[in-house]
Formats: structure tokens, C-alpha cells, sequence
């Protein structure tokens, strides 16, 4: 039979690292991976990389491989060593996949060495599914998920619709920011997972800083100059604030545990802003005109 060249065939030396193996792999497998490049004969070179990626990645069988020595020329005939036993397989195993030497698309050079050599029976194709007549690469597929700051307060769940027509529900954590993924499971390409980065749609009261909660309360002159009871919306309902006498516009109020949840959970800072009622009669006009003789008061000081 053919001997074959397993670190040729990846394009790597034989002392190169298993990190080094394992990147020389992905970038050929991506290269020629029948469901992206059509071209011929590039099939049969997807599965001679993932044979020898099978060899090389595994450290007993690259040891096994190495023994043979480096004096085999690719392509030159070959013989097993008498002997020679790899782990007391025989043989190879039956696996699902496409018709060739090997029942899961190895060579005879391959099933020599190591009798199907899958250990426990997987995919051989290490990460590439060969199940169904078809190549399946399982990736990780990454895609935003727009949730309203109701839906981080509370947790929630939502029905997203995917580009194949499938509908998933999502559940959405308490107290989940943007930026944070949502994994789901064995959703994605091929059976990768589906990641749902995570982003707050605009809110009509509110913004979010991290779990912090900022919003504004409009309040009358009065309210501000007398003191008063004010009603202040939050992620959980109304509060009722009381202001001092002679409180000033801009100024700020914290309402600790307001906020996200989280450990600990986040803060509402609730800014209030003084509003002048309009003079839309001479009657208001008249008022505004007495409190200016009334008052020697300077805003700008």
C-alpha cells in the first residue's frame, strides 16, 4: 500500500507544535471543505487532511506514526512492521460516512496502522460531521438579540425567528447588559452553538450605564420652591420622592438598589428638571410680571 506523509500533507515539520498542527489543520480544512470548494479531487484532499490531522493531533498515535522512522518517501509502497500493534486493534471498525477503504473514508495506510483507530467510536473527521451523505462543520454562529430593559429587570423570554424558517424561545436572564451572550445550545451552523450578543433597545424613559439606570422628572416651580411629593417612575413601579423646600433644578437623587439586578444590583440616579409653565393668557402674563417686582432674584449668580 501508499505511504503517507501525514506532516507533508498538513504542511508542517516534524517537530512542530500540536498548537502548530491543529492551525495548519483548520486553515486547510476551511480551504477545502466540499460544502466551500467545489473544485475536483478537492473531497478526497478535505479527508487525506483530516486523516492526518487525526494522526498528528493525537499524541499516541503520533508517537506510533514517528516510530515508523522518517525515511518513507509519500507515495513509496508500504508494510506494517511485523508485529506491529497499535493499542491491540486488528482492524477497522465500522463508522458511519462515505463508501471507500476504510468505512469511515481512511486509507488502507491509515486502517493498517491503527485498525480504524477511533478509540470509543466517533466521528473520525475530528469535529466534522460525515453523518446524512453530507460534510457538516459545527461552528459557532453569532448573531444581536434587541431586548427591552423590562426584559433584563424582570428576565423574560422572547421567540426569535431564524433564517431557515425555525423559531427558537429565548430565555432572557435577570440583570443581563449589552455585550453579554445568550448561548444556545447546539443551534447554530451544523449543530454549533447559537451566541445572541445581547443590546437594549431605545426606552422612552430611561437609559442604562452598565446596571445603573438614569432617567428625568420634570417638576413645577412651585414644587421645587414649597417642597413636594413627587412621583418617580422606576424599572419596578412608581416611587414617591419628597423634595426639600427651595430644591434646585439639575440636582440629582440616587435610588440605591433601583437599578439591574446583579450582585450587587445596580442604582437609579433620577435627575430633576424644573419646567416654567407657558404665559398663555394676559392673566399669566400679569403673574410673571408680579413675581418679577416681587422677587430681586438673579439665576445667572
Amino acid at each position: 500500500m501508499e505511504y503517507k506523509d501525514y506532516y507533508k500533507i498538513l504542511g508542517v515539520s516534524r517537530t512542530a507544535s500540536p498548537d502548530e498542527i491543529k492551525k495548519a489543520y483548520r486553515k486547510l480544512a476551511r480551504e477545502f471543505h466540499p460544502d466551500r470548494n467545489k473544485a475536483k479531487g478537492a473531497e478526497d484532499r478535505f479527508k487525506e487532511i483530516n486523516e492526518a490531522n487525526e494522526v498528528l493531533s493525537d499524541p499516541k498515535k503520533r508517537q506510533a506514526y514517528d516510530s515508523l522512522g522518517a525515511n518513507w518517501q509519500a507515495g513509496s509502497g508500504f508494510t506494517p512492521p511485523p508485529g506491529w500493534n497499535f493499542g491491540g486493534a486488528s482492524g477497522p471498525r465500522g463508522r458511519r460516512g462515505h463508501a471507500g477503504a476504510d468505512p469511515g473514508g481512511f486509507s488502507d495506510f491509515f486502517s493498517s496502522l491503527f485498525g480504524g483507530g477511533m478509540g470509543g467510536g466517533g466521528s473520525p473527521f475530528g469535529g466534522f460531521d460525515m453523518g446524512g451523505g453530507g460534510f457538516n462543520t459545527a461552528e459557532d454562529t453569532r448573531a444581536r438579540i434587541g431586548i427591552s430593559l423590562e426584559d433584563s429587570y424582570q428576565g423574560a423570554s422572547r421567540t426569535i425567528s431564524l433564517s431557515n424558517g425555525r423559531t427558537l424561545n429565548v430565555r432572557i436572564p435577570k440583570g443581563i447588559v449589552p455585550g453579554k451572550t445568550i448561548r444556545l445550545a447546539e443551534q447554530g451552523a451544523h449543530g454549533g452553538d447559537l451566541l445572541l450578543e445581547v443590546e437594549f433597545e431605545p426606552h422612552p424613559q430611561f437609559r442604562a450605564e452598565g446596571r445603573d439606570i438614569h432617567g428625568t422628572v420634570n417638576i413645577a416651580p412651585w414644587e421645587a420652591a414649597l417642597g413636594a411629593q413627587v412621583p418617580v417612575p422606576t424599572l419596578g413601579g412608581t416611587v414617591e420622592l419628597n423634595l426639600p423646600a427651595g430644591f434646585q433644578g439639575g440636582k440629582k437623587m440616587r435610588l440605591k438598589g433601583r437599578g439591574l439586578p446583579g450582585t450587587p444590583a445596580g442604582d437609579q440616579f433620577v435627575t430633576f428638571n424644573i419646567v416654567t409653565p407657558p404665559a398663555g393668557s394676559d392673566a399669566d402674563r400679569r403673574f410673571y410680571e408680579d413675581m418679577r417686582q416681587r422677587f430681586t432674584f438673579d439665576p445667572r449668580k
